[in-house]
């Protein structure tokens, strides 16, 4: 007997949650007509399309694929459409009929077939995975499907690392195909919970590149993950987002599409992007968006609009976005009033912050109004722009109104007190930060009670002023009263311990934070204990620590890489720290950032290794990287410790020419173009003192006036004691031939002009001395004089 039929996608039921395992006939797939396909201009040639089933017990997938293209005009159609109907069919029913086993072999497969699908249905996933390992052929797609939701349901690292690998092994034999939406879906989801990120969004391109649209719940994820990820993790959310909507807009009919179209969820993700990039623009244009999918901002997207303020720095305009979310009706929710305590604590209007917080205790509503008020105090703000006038044109003519009042009175919870905390240790007030958790303790309300946040913000405050003894004391007082310490708790303290060169200390402290408090150390314990190892020269124990992370499955990050380098470097071992250099290159979670390459740089300058030095830094200009001040200023060091003082008049030409380079942070490898570097004091007094001992006073005079141009005040007592104990004697010989004298008399009145800036006595004021030289002369002199 034939099952009623249903409709189905590829996509996601919005009542088949994610946190739901598959289950192929739970699916609602809509019908396959042919009309629903995109409309073809008949007056060109109409595109071949090839059917090919794919039939197995349960299920038969139809993919159209487009074999025959001539026209280009219609190149906005989708390469894939992929659609499939859900048919509950018996193996026996007389209108299905798979090919009937003619083998032993055959009958066995089929047998172990029918049992992996029993399992998975049973809910039995891990003899379902014991049997999918022992299985020489690969399941069919329904079993390879269950299988991989039900591994990422379980949302384990075992569970995990085993979807993982069947979908390696599918792409290793080309048989992704084999899996559905719904299963790559769940994976990518649970991949970016568990914080593998990239794998995640690599999931969701693989997946729009096979022509699979995936349900919204699941791209949002791993958009949302991305936004709040660091280094290129907001650009690349942006990517995506365009990516998936771009493919959405090819359907003109998108109920086919319905499952993934973007929610206010997957919008707020995309803008909070945005606001850590600090992009108005293009935050404006995604908000603008978001009515063309039937959105409507919630107290989130205002939350995150709050963030724009701040990263824009528009102090201004936080109590409008307050009265925006009034305006419009929106339930007010407590994470807002500690989004603005924040954003007024991130300005360091600590002040504005106090009052805000006051009020709440006091159960005042007049929260807009206390604000407004304290806008008049402000310096107003030009801005040319009209992004926030579009976003919050309640801000526009604004005096013409009242402040609205809050629906109800909202009293301060203990993550508003240790907001504020946070403000007071970042300026150094530790007594207010203590006082702040008095007071909470006595508070009635319990949700104002201190948390482990508050007192961990407590102890961070006696660290930064080295108060190690206090802060263990109330690392003690937390297991008295039962307030349990996380790993931030105890990696504050092990770099307090490491900043103060208590390295035992902090070894003893591990050992407690494991055997006694029962938490693991992370990558962020791990990269305290190398650094503090660096701290008291001991690179032996950096690299016994990093080898121990790597033992205990904790993944290096960028910062680990970098700091192990730095040992190496600081111990003059650059080859050791090239090693990790190239470890680090072939690690795929990890992008290789400019740090590394000046860690690398360094190593070699230390050792006036100047040719390898060199050598690193033309590689790094082969991958996109631009010599930054931090480089130079090694390359000055490592050519002042070689004693090469020619390298550092080619050093000079360089750094000359990029403080008047093309103003770009940001240029390709096929771009002349190189973005402008702002020397700083350590690099200019370098190459100036190079110059002043090398005799080269004309190149030395370039490099004074480029520090006062730079507002850096030269180290004129410096120079004149190295000019007298070096130079005092030079031009003085009365037995130099002619020929000799001539070819001096130019470097001679540099040096002259040089000591008239130093204030020594000297032949300038009868001359006519100029810094760049007569007659189109280059001061070619400075190298031989070498």
């Amino acid at each position: 007997m034939t099952g009623k039929r249903r409709r189905s996608t590829c996509h996601l039921h919005p009542k088949q949650q994610i946190s739901k395992p598959y289950h192929p006939h739970s699916l609602h797939l809509p019908k396959f007509k042919p009309h629903s396909l995109p409309k073809l201009n008949l007056a060109t040639p109409k595109p071949k399309w090839t059917r090919h089933d794919h039939r197995t017990t349960t299920t038969t997938f139809i993919i159209l694929r487009l074999t025959h293209f001539p026209s280009t005009t219609h190149s906005h159609l989708p390469l894939f459409v992929t659609l499939t109907h859900s048919q509950t069919l018996p193996i026996s029913c007389p209108h299905h009929h798979p090919a009937q086993p003619h083998t032993l072999q055959d009958q066995a497969l089929l047998t172990l077939l029918q049992a992996l699908l029993t399992l998975l249905q049973q809910r039995k996933t891990e003899q379902a995975w014991l049997a999918y390992t022992h299985s020489p052929h690969l399941p069919n797609p329904t079993c390879l499907s269950r299988l991989v939701s039900q591994l990422s349901y379980q949302n384990t690292s075992t569970s995990l690392t085993r979807a993982q690998s069947i979908i390696h092994r599918l792409r290793r034999d080309r048989q992704l195909h084999r899996l559905d939406a719904n299963s790559l879906g769940l994976l990518a989801v649970a991949a970016a919970k568990s914080g593998n990120t990239p794998y995640a969004a690599s999931l969701i391109k693989s997946m729009l590149i096979s022509g699979y649209l995936p349900h919204v719940k699941a791209w949002s994820a791993v958009v949302s993950r991305l936004s709040s990820s660091p280094d290129d993790g907001p650009a690349e959310a942006l990517k995506l987002f365009a990516a998936v909507t771009k493919r959405i807009r090819r359907f003109t009919d998108q109920t086919l599409v319905a499952n993934s179209l973007p929610d206010t969820a997957a919008f707020n993700a995309v803008l909070n992007a945005c606001a850590n990039l600090g992009l108005t623009e293009k935050f404006l244009q995604l908000f603008d968006e978001m009515p063309e999918y039937n959105c409507e901002p919630d107290v989130l997207t205002y939350n995150v609009m709050i963030k724009l303020c701040a990263r824009a720095d528009r102090k201004d305009l936080l109590v409008f976005v307050l009265e925006r979310i009034l305006a419009k009706g929106i339930p007010l929710c407590m994470t807002t009033l500690q989004s603005l305590v924040a954003a007024y604590v991130g300005f360091g209007d600590l002040d504005t912050a106090e009052k805000m917080v006051q009020a709440m205790r006091e159960g005042r509503r007049d929260l807009c109004k206390m604000l407004r008020e304290g806008r008049k105090f402000e310096r107003p703000v030009r801005n040319e722009s009209d992004v926030f006038n579009k976003l919050l044109p309640n801000s526009v003519n604004s005096s013409d109104c009242e402040p609205p009042l809050l629906p109800k009175v909202f009293l301060p919870d203990s993550r508003m007190y240790t907001t504020l905390m946070k403000g007071y240790m970042k300026t150094g007030r530790v007594t207010d930060t203590v006082r702040m958790l008095e007071a909470m303790r006595h508070q009635e309300d319990r949700e104002s009670q201190p948390d482990h946040v508050s007192y961990t913000t407590v102890i961070s405050a006696m660290v930064k002023v080295g108060a190690m003894d206090r802060a263990r004391e109330v690392l003690a007082e937390m297991s008295r009263i039962g307030v349990t310490a996380n790993q931030i708790t105890y990696n504050i303290l092990l770099k307090g311990h490491c900043q103060q060169l208590q390295i035992d200390k902090a070894k003893e402290l591990i050992r407690d934070m494991i055997d006694d408090a029962g938490i693991e150390p992370d990558v962020v314990s791990y990269n305290t204990l190398i650094d503090g190892c660096i701290l008291v020269d001991d690179s032996a124990g950096a690299l016994a620590y990093f080898n121990e992370m790597r033992e205990r499955g904790i993944a290096p990050t960028k910062i680990s890489y970098t700091t192990l380098m730095k040992a190496f470097a600081l111990s003059g071992q650059p080859k050791l720290a090239n090693k990790v250099f190239d470890e680090m290159l072939n690690d795929p979670r990890v992008k290789v950032d400019m740090v590394a390459w000046n860690m690398l740089v360094e190593g070699y300058c230390r050792l006036g290794l100047i040719d390898q030095a060199k050598q690193i830094v033309e590689q790094m200009r082969k991958n996109g990287f631009y010599p930054n001040v931090a480089t130079y200023g090694s390359l000055a060091n490592g050519i002042a410790i070689a004693r090469k003082p020619g390298e550092a008049l080619l050093l000079w030409n360089e750094v000359k020419e990029r403080c008047g380079g093309v103003k770009e942070e940001h240029t390709s490898d096929s771009s002349s173009a190189r973005p402008v570097l702002k020397p700083d004091e350590g690099l200019l007094d370098t190459l100036a003192d190079i110059c002043v001992r090398a005799a080269f006073f004309k190149k030395a005079l370039e490099i004074v006036a480029c520090m006062e141009e730079h507002g850096i005040p030269p180290n004129k007592t410096k120079y004149t004691k190295i000019y007298v104990e070096m130079h005092s004697r030079m031009f003085t010989s009365k037995h130099a031939s002619r020929a000799r004298q001539d070819r001096r008399r130019e470097r001679k009145k540099a040096a002259e002009a040089f000591k008239f800036w130093l204030g020594l006595p000297n032949s300038y004021y009868g001359s006519e001395w100029r810094l760049q030289p007569a007659d189109g002369d280059e001061y070619a002199s400075d190298s031989e004089s070498a």
